[in-house]
Protein backbone atom coordinates (compact mmCIF):
# COMPACT_ATOMS: atom_id res chain seq x y z
CA UNK A 1 0.00 0.00 0.00
CA UNK A 2 2.91 2.25 0.97
CA UNK A 3 5.12 1.72 -2.40
CA UNK A 4 1.78 2.33 -4.27
CA UNK A 5 0.19 5.15 -2.60
CA UNK A 6 4.53 6.72 -3.03
CA UNK A 7 5.06 5.98 -6.54
CA UNK A 8 1.15 7.41 -7.59
CA UNK A 9 1.60 10.07 -5.40
CA UNK A 10 4.91 11.08 -6.66
CA UNK A 11 3.76 10.87 -10.38
CA UNK A 12 0.98 13.01 -9.75
CA UNK A 13 2.71 15.19 -7.77
CA UNK A 14 5.66 15.76 -10.29
CA UNK A 15 2.57 16.08 -13.35
CA UNK A 16 0.65 18.26 -11.34
CA UNK A 17 3.77 20.70 -10.55
CA UNK A 18 4.85 20.87 -14.09
CA UNK A 19 1.13 21.84 -15.35
CA UNK A 20 0.56 23.72 -12.26
CA UNK A 21 3.57 25.97 -13.34
CA UNK A 22 2.65 26.73 -16.17
CA UNK A 23 -0.88 27.37 -15.29
CA UNK A 24 0.74 29.85 -12.63
CA UNK A 25 2.38 31.70 -15.72
CA UNK A 26 -0.45 31.27 -17.65
CA UNK A 27 -2.56 33.16 -15.37
CA UNK A 28 0.04 35.59 -14.98
CA UNK A 29 -0.31 35.93 -18.82
CA UNK A 30 -4.11 36.50 -18.38
CA UNK A 31 -4.11 38.93 -15.38
CA UNK A 32 -1.35 40.89 -17.34
CA UNK A 33 -3.50 40.90 -20.93
CA UNK A 34 -6.71 41.35 -19.94
CA UNK A 35 -6.70 43.13 -16.42
CA UNK A 36 -8.00 42.58 -13.00
CA UNK A 37 -11.44 42.71 -14.48
CA UNK A 38 -11.31 40.68 -17.56
CA UNK A 39 -10.10 37.91 -14.69
CA UNK A 40 -13.24 38.73 -12.27
CA UNK A 41 -15.38 38.03 -15.74
CA UNK A 42 -13.17 34.69 -16.68
CA UNK A 43 -13.46 33.57 -13.44
CA UNK A 44 -17.55 34.19 -13.29
CA UNK A 45 -17.68 31.28 -16.04
CA UNK A 46 -16.03 28.35 -13.94
CA UNK A 47 -19.18 27.75 -11.31
CA UNK A 48 -20.79 26.60 -14.56
CA UNK A 49 -17.75 24.38 -15.93
CA UNK A 50 -18.02 22.69 -11.89
CA UNK A 51 -21.04 22.04 -11.94
CA UNK A 52 -20.90 20.56 -15.56
CA UNK A 53 -18.20 18.17 -13.71
CA UNK A 54 -21.09 17.70 -10.87
CA UNK A 55 -23.86 16.62 -13.02
CA UNK A 56 -21.60 14.61 -15.74
CA UNK A 57 -18.69 12.76 -14.77
CA UNK A 58 -17.87 13.74 -10.93
CA UNK A 59 -19.32 10.43 -9.04
CA UNK A 60 -19.46 8.43 -11.69
CA UNK A 61 -15.79 8.93 -12.00
CA UNK A 62 -15.32 8.03 -8.20
CA UNK A 63 -17.89 5.02 -8.71
CA UNK A 64 -15.41 3.64 -11.76
CA UNK A 65 -12.30 4.04 -9.68
CA UNK A 66 -14.16 2.09 -6.86
CA UNK A 67 -15.19 -0.85 -8.68
CA UNK A 68 -12.21 -1.54 -11.12
CA UNK A 69 -10.30 -0.96 -7.78
CA UNK A 70 -9.53 -5.09 -8.25
CA UNK A 71 -8.13 -5.25 -11.43
CA UNK A 72 -4.77 -5.75 -10.75
CA UNK A 73 -5.45 -8.99 -8.57
CA UNK A 74 -7.70 -10.37 -10.57
CA UNK A 75 -7.24 -9.79 -13.79
CA UNK A 76 -11.22 -8.98 -14.74
CA UNK A 77 -10.28 -7.59 -17.50
CA UNK A 78 -14.05 -7.51 -19.25
CA UNK A 79 -15.60 -6.89 -16.17
CA UNK A 80 -13.51 -3.39 -16.04
CA UNK A 81 -14.36 -2.91 -19.36
CA UNK A 82 -17.92 -3.15 -18.50
CA UNK A 83 -17.56 -1.21 -15.94
CA UNK A 84 -16.04 1.99 -18.09
CA UNK A 85 -18.24 1.41 -20.65
CA UNK A 86 -21.18 1.92 -18.42
CA UNK A 87 -19.97 4.67 -17.01
CA UNK A 88 -19.00 6.13 -20.03
CA UNK A 89 -22.43 6.05 -21.39
CA UNK A 90 -24.00 7.64 -18.60
CA UNK A 91 -21.38 10.30 -18.57
CA UNK A 92 -21.75 10.77 -22.03
CA UNK A 93 -25.55 11.35 -22.48
CA UNK A 94 -25.43 13.90 -19.16
CA UNK A 95 -22.86 15.79 -21.04
CA UNK A 96 -24.29 15.91 -24.31
CA UNK A 97 -27.79 16.81 -22.65
CA UNK A 98 -26.12 19.40 -20.44
CA UNK A 99 -24.12 21.22 -23.34
CA UNK A 100 -27.37 21.64 -25.41
CA UNK A 101 -28.88 23.45 -22.29
CA UNK A 102 -26.29 25.56 -22.12
CA UNK A 103 -25.72 26.70 -25.32
CA UNK A 104 -29.41 27.10 -25.86
CA UNK A 105 -29.77 29.15 -22.60
CA UNK A 106 -26.24 30.96 -22.59
CA UNK A 107 -28.17 34.68 -22.74
CA UNK A 108 -29.86 33.89 -19.96
CA UNK A 109 -27.46 32.22 -17.73
CA UNK A 110 -24.83 35.00 -18.01
CA UNK A 111 -27.52 37.68 -17.83
CA UNK A 112 -29.66 36.81 -15.10
CA UNK A 113 -27.78 33.82 -13.22
CA UNK A 114 -24.02 35.16 -13.23
CA UNK A 115 -25.13 38.90 -13.97
CA UNK A 116 -22.53 39.82 -16.59
CA UNK A 117 -23.84 39.71 -20.16
CA UNK A 118 -20.09 39.75 -21.36
CA UNK A 119 -20.06 35.99 -20.14
CA UNK A 120 -22.09 34.94 -23.09
CA UNK A 121 -19.78 33.90 -25.44
CA UNK A 122 -17.50 32.18 -23.27
CA UNK A 123 -20.46 30.01 -22.08
CA UNK A 124 -20.98 28.83 -25.43
CA UNK A 125 -17.52 27.85 -25.94
CA UNK A 126 -17.71 25.57 -22.31
CA UNK A 127 -20.29 24.33 -23.02
CA UNK A 128 -18.62 22.28 -26.48
CA UNK A 129 -15.77 21.32 -23.78
CA UNK A 130 -18.10 19.44 -21.73
CA UNK A 131 -18.46 16.48 -23.31
CA UNK A 132 -14.91 15.67 -24.12
CA UNK A 133 -13.87 16.36 -20.29
CA UNK A 134 -16.33 13.98 -19.02
CA UNK A 135 -14.86 11.91 -21.32
CA UNK A 136 -11.39 12.61 -20.18
CA UNK A 137 -12.35 12.80 -16.35
CA UNK A 138 -14.38 9.09 -16.89
CA UNK A 139 -10.86 7.22 -18.92
CA UNK A 140 -8.53 8.81 -15.77
CA UNK A 141 -11.18 7.23 -12.85
CA UNK A 142 -10.28 4.06 -14.60
CA UNK A 143 -6.71 4.51 -14.71
CA UNK A 144 -6.99 5.63 -10.88
CA UNK A 145 -8.61 2.72 -10.32
CA UNK A 146 -6.15 0.54 -10.96
CA UNK A 147 -3.52 2.63 -9.72
CA UNK A 148 -1.81 3.61 -12.81
CA UNK A 149 -1.66 6.83 -13.17
CA UNK A 150 0.79 7.39 -15.90
CA UNK A 151 -1.94 8.07 -18.40
CA UNK A 152 -3.45 10.53 -16.51
CA UNK A 153 -0.42 12.25 -15.84
CA UNK A 154 0.39 12.12 -19.92
CA UNK A 155 -2.98 13.52 -20.66
CA UNK A 156 -3.08 16.40 -17.59
CA UNK A 157 0.23 17.87 -19.07
CA UNK A 158 -1.20 17.51 -23.09
CA UNK A 159 -4.04 19.64 -21.82
CA UNK A 160 -2.00 22.41 -20.20
CA UNK A 161 0.17 22.63 -23.14
CA UNK A 162 -2.62 22.45 -25.99
CA UNK A 163 -4.61 25.22 -23.56
CA UNK A 164 -1.90 27.50 -23.13
CA UNK A 165 -0.32 27.39 -26.72
CA UNK A 166 -3.43 27.65 -27.96
CA UNK A 167 -4.19 30.87 -26.37
CA UNK A 168 -1.03 32.09 -26.76
CA UNK A 169 -1.49 31.68 -30.81
CA UNK A 170 -4.41 33.52 -30.79
CA UNK A 171 -2.79 36.01 -29.02
CA UNK A 172 0.12 36.38 -31.84
CA UNK A 173 -1.66 36.11 -34.74
CA UNK A 174 -4.50 38.64 -33.33
CA UNK A 175 -1.53 40.78 -32.24
CA UNK A 176 0.40 40.80 -36.15
CA UNK A 177 -3.27 41.39 -37.28
CA UNK A 178 -4.38 44.05 -35.47
CA UNK A 179 -7.17 42.72 -34.38
CA UNK A 180 -8.48 43.09 -30.82
CA UNK A 181 -7.68 40.16 -28.34
CA UNK A 182 -10.81 38.99 -26.09
CA UNK A 183 -11.36 36.61 -23.26
CA UNK A 184 -12.92 34.41 -25.98
CA UNK A 185 -9.29 33.05 -26.68
CA UNK A 186 -8.61 31.35 -23.23
CA UNK A 187 -11.91 29.60 -23.64
CA UNK A 188 -10.86 27.94 -26.82
CA UNK A 189 -7.60 26.71 -25.42
CA UNK A 190 -9.95 25.54 -22.60
CA UNK A 191 -11.25 23.71 -25.57
CA UNK A 192 -8.99 22.69 -27.51
CA UNK A 193 -7.04 21.09 -24.79
CA UNK A 194 -9.92 19.02 -23.46
CA UNK A 195 -10.54 17.48 -27.41
CA UNK A 196 -6.65 16.32 -27.32
CA UNK A 197 -6.63 14.99 -23.93
CA UNK A 198 -10.09 13.11 -24.42
CA UNK A 199 -8.64 11.50 -27.60
CA UNK A 200 -5.60 10.47 -26.50
CA UNK A 201 -7.00 8.71 -23.12
CA UNK A 202 -9.70 7.46 -25.45
CA UNK A 203 -7.00 5.48 -27.46
CA UNK A 204 -4.73 4.43 -24.59
CA UNK A 205 -7.28 2.64 -22.62
CA UNK A 206 -9.25 1.18 -26.11
CA UNK A 207 -5.47 -0.21 -26.72
CA UNK A 208 -4.85 -1.55 -23.14
CA UNK A 209 -8.16 -3.37 -23.74
CA UNK A 210 -7.31 -4.95 -26.82
CA UNK A 211 -4.31 -5.73 -25.75
CA UNK A 212 -5.65 -7.48 -21.94
CA UNK A 213 -8.28 -8.91 -23.84
CA UNK A 214 -6.73 -10.90 -26.20
CA UNK A 215 -8.86 -9.89 -29.26
CA UNK A 216 -10.45 -6.60 -30.09
CA UNK A 217 -13.03 -4.96 -28.61
CA UNK A 218 -16.57 -6.02 -29.14
CA UNK A 219 -17.71 -4.32 -32.52
CA UNK A 220 -20.76 -1.54 -32.01
CA UNK A 221 -22.79 -4.05 -32.46
CA UNK A 222 -21.60 -6.11 -29.85
CA UNK A 223 -21.70 -3.67 -27.43
CA UNK A 224 -25.19 -2.69 -27.89
CA UNK A 225 -25.64 -6.80 -27.56
CA UNK A 226 -23.55 -6.59 -24.08
CA UNK A 227 -24.85 -2.94 -22.95
CA UNK A 228 -28.53 -5.48 -22.83
CA UNK A 229 -27.30 -8.02 -20.37
CA UNK A 230 -27.75 -8.78 -16.92
CA UNK A 231 -24.45 -8.14 -15.96
CA UNK A 232 -24.53 -4.77 -17.47
CA UNK A 233 -27.39 -3.75 -16.06
CA UNK A 234 -26.48 -4.88 -12.85
CA UNK A 235 -23.01 -2.63 -13.13
CA UNK A 236 -24.83 0.39 -14.84
CA UNK A 237 -27.14 0.29 -11.52
CA UNK A 238 -23.96 -0.12 -8.96
CA UNK A 239 -22.21 3.20 -10.78
CA UNK A 240 -26.16 4.70 -10.57
CA UNK A 241 -25.79 3.85 -6.61
CA UNK A 242 -23.04 5.30 -6.05
CA UNK A 243 -22.82 7.98 -8.10
CA UNK A 244 -26.01 9.32 -7.71
CA UNK A 245 -25.47 10.46 -3.91
CA UNK A 246 -22.06 11.96 -4.62
CA UNK A 247 -23.05 13.49 -8.21
CA UNK A 248 -25.73 15.20 -5.45
CA UNK A 249 -23.47 16.33 -2.98
CA UNK A 250 -21.43 17.87 -5.73
CA UNK A 251 -24.40 19.84 -7.87
CA UNK A 252 -25.32 21.31 -4.39
CA UNK A 253 -22.13 22.44 -3.02
CA UNK A 254 -20.90 24.03 -7.04
CA UNK A 255 -24.88 25.53 -6.58
CA UNK A 256 -23.50 27.12 -3.59
CA UNK A 257 -20.25 27.63 -4.85
CA UNK A 258 -21.87 29.70 -7.64
CA UNK A 259 -24.05 31.63 -5.69
CA UNK A 260 -20.82 32.81 -3.56
CA UNK A 261 -19.04 33.81 -7.03
CA UNK A 262 -21.95 35.98 -8.33
CA UNK A 263 -22.74 37.87 -5.12
CA UNK A 264 -19.10 38.61 -3.87
CA UNK A 265 -19.15 41.40 -6.44
CA UNK A 266 -22.76 42.59 -5.73
CA UNK A 267 -21.83 42.08 -1.85
CA UNK A 268 -19.00 44.37 -2.67
CA UNK A 269 -20.79 47.34 -4.77
CA UNK A 270 -23.40 46.93 -1.59
CA UNK A 271 -19.64 47.78 0.34
CA UNK A 272 -19.56 50.81 -1.72
CA UNK A 273 -17.29 49.86 -4.76
CA UNK A 274 -18.39 50.38 -8.48
CA UNK A 275 -19.09 47.84 -10.74
CA UNK A 276 -15.76 47.98 -12.51
CA UNK A 277 -13.91 47.72 -8.73
CA UNK A 278 -15.76 44.99 -7.71
CA UNK A 279 -15.13 43.14 -10.54
CA UNK A 280 -11.20 44.06 -10.49
CA UNK A 281 -11.35 42.65 -6.70
CA UNK A 282 -13.27 39.54 -7.14
CA UNK A 283 -10.68 39.26 -9.67
CA UNK A 284 -7.44 39.71 -7.82
CA UNK A 285 -9.10 37.41 -5.30
CA UNK A 286 -10.33 34.38 -7.43
CA UNK A 287 -7.44 34.84 -10.19
CA UNK A 288 -4.71 35.63 -8.56
CA UNK A 289 -4.19 35.07 -5.07
CA UNK A 290 -6.73 31.97 -4.22
CA UNK A 291 -4.51 30.36 -7.41
CA UNK A 292 -1.35 31.26 -5.57
CA UNK A 293 -2.51 29.56 -2.38
CA UNK A 294 -3.54 26.21 -3.94
CA UNK A 295 -0.02 25.80 -5.78
CA UNK A 296 0.74 23.05 -3.66
CA UNK A 297 -2.30 21.49 -3.09
CA UNK A 298 -1.01 19.72 -5.98
CA UNK A 299 0.33 17.04 -3.44
CA UNK A 300 -2.81 16.36 -0.95
CA UNK A 301 -4.79 16.09 -4.42
CA UNK A 302 -2.44 13.53 -5.92
CA UNK A 303 -2.05 11.36 -2.95
CA UNK A 304 -6.78 12.07 -2.50
CA UNK A 305 -7.04 10.60 -6.10
CA UNK A 306 -5.12 7.31 -4.97
CA UNK A 307 -6.33 6.99 -1.40
CA UNK A 308 -9.87 6.67 -2.15
CA UNK A 309 -9.53 3.26 -4.45
CA UNK A 310 -6.99 2.01 -1.51
CA UNK A 311 -9.38 2.90 1.28
CA UNK A 312 -12.38 1.17 -0.49
CA UNK A 313 -10.15 -2.04 -1.03
CA UNK A 314 -8.76 -2.14 2.83
CA UNK A 315 -12.46 -1.96 3.53
CA UNK A 316 -13.80 -4.82 1.15
CA UNK A 317 -10.97 -6.84 3.18
CA UNK A 318 -12.64 -5.38 6.67
CA UNK A 319 -8.72 -4.32 7.23
CA UNK A 320 -9.54 -1.59 9.86
CA UNK A 321 -6.13 -1.52 11.04
CA UNK A 322 -4.94 -0.14 7.53
CA UNK A 323 -7.43 2.17 7.51
CA UNK A 324 -6.53 3.58 10.77
CA UNK A 325 -2.93 4.01 10.24
CA UNK A 326 -3.42 5.46 7.27
CA UNK A 327 -5.96 7.93 8.41
CA UNK A 328 -3.54 8.96 11.40
CA UNK A 329 -0.40 9.01 8.86
CA UNK A 330 -2.06 10.74 6.13
CA UNK A 331 -3.85 13.41 9.12
CA UNK A 332 -0.35 14.01 10.30
CA UNK A 333 1.37 15.00 7.19
CA UNK A 334 -1.68 17.18 5.47
CA UNK A 335 -1.79 19.29 9.11
CA UNK A 336 2.54 19.21 8.76
CA UNK A 337 2.76 20.08 4.86
CA UNK A 338 -0.07 22.71 5.48
CA UNK A 339 1.83 24.63 8.26
CA UNK A 340 5.00 24.95 5.85
CA UNK A 341 3.12 26.29 3.65
CA UNK A 342 1.55 28.48 6.01
CA UNK A 343 4.81 30.15 6.95
CA UNK A 344 6.33 29.84 3.27
CA UNK A 345 3.03 32.40 2.02
CA UNK A 346 3.43 34.42 5.36
CA UNK A 347 7.09 35.03 4.43
CA UNK A 348 6.81 35.81 0.63
CA UNK A 349 3.42 36.76 0.92
CA UNK A 350 3.53 40.61 -0.03
CA UNK A 351 6.62 40.25 -2.25
CA UNK A 352 4.57 37.13 -4.32
CA UNK A 353 1.98 40.09 -5.06
CA UNK A 354 4.34 42.99 -5.86
CA UNK A 355 6.69 41.11 -7.95
CA UNK A 356 4.60 38.11 -9.73
CA UNK A 357 1.18 39.94 -10.25
CA UNK A 358 2.14 43.70 -9.78
CA UNK A 359 -0.84 43.83 -7.42
CA UNK A 360 -0.40 44.85 -3.83
CA UNK A 361 -4.02 43.54 -3.00
CA UNK A 362 -3.00 40.24 -4.29
CA UNK A 363 0.05 40.07 -1.37
CA UNK A 364 -2.69 41.45 0.96
CA UNK A 365 -5.17 38.35 -0.01
CA UNK A 366 -2.36 35.33 0.11
CA UNK A 367 -1.28 36.39 3.71
CA UNK A 368 -4.63 35.99 4.85
CA UNK A 369 -5.18 33.24 2.95
CA UNK A 370 -2.26 31.47 3.95
CA UNK A 371 -3.98 30.73 7.25
CA UNK A 372 -6.54 28.24 5.39
CA UNK A 373 -3.59 25.75 4.25
CA UNK A 374 -3.27 23.37 7.10
CA UNK A 375 -6.90 23.00 7.15
CA UNK A 376 -7.43 22.52 3.60
CA UNK A 377 -5.38 20.05 2.90
CA UNK A 378 -6.69 18.13 5.78
CA UNK A 379 -10.31 18.46 4.94
CA UNK A 380 -9.06 17.32 0.89
CA UNK A 381 -7.53 14.00 2.46
CA UNK A 382 -10.19 13.41 4.73
CA UNK A 383 -12.64 13.54 2.28
CA UNK A 384 -10.90 11.24 0.23
CA UNK A 385 -10.96 8.65 2.98
CA UNK A 386 -14.63 8.93 3.49
CA UNK A 387 -15.20 8.71 -0.20
CA UNK A 388 -13.28 5.70 -0.13
CA UNK A 389 -15.10 4.29 2.77
CA UNK A 390 -18.35 5.03 0.98
CA UNK A 391 -19.69 7.54 3.25
CA UNK A 392 -20.71 10.05 0.36
CA UNK A 393 -23.87 11.36 2.50
CA UNK A 394 -21.73 12.25 5.16
CA UNK A 395 -19.43 14.01 3.06
CA UNK A 396 -22.20 16.00 1.25
CA UNK A 397 -23.68 17.07 5.39
CA UNK A 398 -19.96 18.56 5.81
CA UNK A 399 -19.35 20.18 2.39
CA UNK A 400 -23.18 21.48 2.62
CA UNK A 401 -22.43 23.21 6.09
CA UNK A 402 -19.08 24.17 5.52
CA UNK A 403 -20.55 26.43 2.14
CA UNK A 404 -23.39 28.30 3.96
CA UNK A 405 -20.86 29.45 6.32
CA UNK A 406 -18.65 30.96 3.51
CA UNK A 407 -22.19 32.14 1.75
CA UNK A 408 -23.01 34.16 5.44
CA UNK A 409 -19.97 35.83 5.09
CA UNK A 410 -20.78 37.08 1.96
CA UNK A 411 -24.29 37.84 2.28
CA UNK A 412 -24.01 39.23 6.17
CA UNK A 413 -20.25 40.25 6.74
CA UNK A 414 -19.16 41.50 2.91
CA UNK A 415 -21.68 44.40 2.62
CA UNK A 416 -20.17 45.84 5.90
CA UNK A 417 -16.48 45.10 6.35
CA UNK A 418 -15.36 44.00 2.41
CA UNK A 419 -13.70 41.45 0.70
CA UNK A 420 -11.87 41.08 4.37
CA UNK A 421 -15.27 39.37 5.12
CA UNK A 422 -14.83 36.39 2.58
CA UNK A 423 -11.54 35.56 3.71
CA UNK A 424 -12.42 35.20 6.90
CA UNK A 425 -15.50 33.24 5.65
CA UNK A 426 -13.37 31.14 3.66
CA UNK A 427 -10.77 30.37 6.87
CA UNK A 428 -14.12 29.29 9.05
CA UNK A 429 -15.35 27.00 6.45
CA UNK A 430 -12.16 24.91 6.07
CA UNK A 431 -11.57 24.92 10.11
CA UNK A 432 -15.32 23.53 10.48
CA UNK A 433 -14.78 20.73 7.22
CA UNK A 434 -11.27 19.40 8.06
CA UNK A 435 -12.41 19.19 11.69
CA UNK A 436 -15.75 17.24 10.85
CA UNK A 437 -14.50 15.00 8.20
CA UNK A 438 -11.42 13.91 10.89
CA UNK A 439 -14.25 13.39 13.52
CA UNK A 440 -16.72 11.56 11.24
CA UNK A 441 -13.93 9.21 10.01
CA UNK A 442 -12.55 8.25 13.85
CA UNK A 443 -16.17 7.53 14.49
CA UNK A 444 -16.57 4.96 11.69
CA UNK A 445 -13.33 3.48 13.02
CA UNK A 446 -14.53 3.18 16.52
CA UNK A 447 -17.53 1.76 15.77
CA UNK A 448 -16.61 -0.50 13.10
CA UNK A 449 -13.61 -1.86 15.65
CA UNK A 450 -16.37 -2.24 18.05
CA UNK A 451 -19.02 -4.19 15.85
CA UNK A 452 -16.02 -6.95 14.79
CA UNK A 453 -15.25 -7.33 18.22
Amino acid sequence: MNKILFKGTLILTLTGFASRVIGFFYRIFLSRTFGAEGMGIYQLVFPVLALSFSICCGGIQSAISKFVAGEPTSCDYRHSFRVLLCGLTLSGVLSVLFSGVVILNAPFIAARLLCEPRTEPLLRIIAVSIPFASLHSCINGYYYGIKNTKIPAISQILEQIIRVGTVFFLYKYSLSHHMQINLSCSVFGMLAGEICSALLTGTLVMFRFNRRIGRPVPSVHALSEMRKSPAMHKILSRIVGMALPLSASRIVVNLLSGIESVYIPLMLVRFGMSDTQALSVYGVFTGMALPFILFPSTLTNSFSVLLLPLISEAQERVDYDKIRRAFHRTAACSIAFGSLCCILFLAIGRFAGNFIFHNALAGSFILTLSFICPFLYLSTTMSSILHGLGHTGCSFVINTTSLGIRLAFVFFLVPVYGIEACLWGLLASQLFCALSNSFAILHYLKKSCAASR
